[in-house]
């Protein structure tokens, strides 16, 4: 049986966390390490929050390196863009082919060999904010 042991300072911070937190994965694992606390089992615990055995160990490890810092989720998840760097290129590339889309792709996958869909590649100037909107059409009179 693996418990975590806790001081009473933790005890009163992971309580604040689960109470306060607006991250749901810190208040899930805070709420782990306070019911390990009061010695419910691994099984019970990965019953309860509905995740594996290693994924509470894996939780308690961490909590015993680096402590409240481990709560919350490491950045650097989730797929990385295949354009990172190139909005220079996609920039004069759009204003070379009077912003059209299909010929920006059509240019990376020759020059780059990136091959990706148009709506990749829209996401990918609306997050950096090279998108710009469209001219204000004249209206019919």
């Amino acid at each position: 049986m693996r418990y975590v042991t806790l001081k009473t300072e933790e005890i009163e911070a992971l309580e604040k966390l689960h109470k306060n937190s607006t991250n749901n994965t810190v208040r899930k694992r805070s709420q782990c390490l306070l019911l390990s606390h009061q010695k419910r089992t691994i099984t019970d615990l990965s019953g309860i929050f509905d995740v594996s055995r290693r994924t509470i160990e894996r939780w308690f490890d961490s909590w015993s390196k680096t402590g409240v810092d481990s709560l919350i989720i490491q950045p650097g998840r989730g797929v990385k863009t295949r354009l990172e760097g190139l909005d220079s290129v996609i920039v004069e590339q759009l204003k070379n082919h009077n912003r059209n889309l299909k010929n920006v792709l059509t240019y990376l996958e020759e020059q780059h060999n990136i091959i990706i869909c148009k709506k990749t590649l829209q996401n990918f100037l609306k997050d950096t904010g090279l998108y710009m909107e469209k001219s204000s059409t004249v209206p019919k009179k």
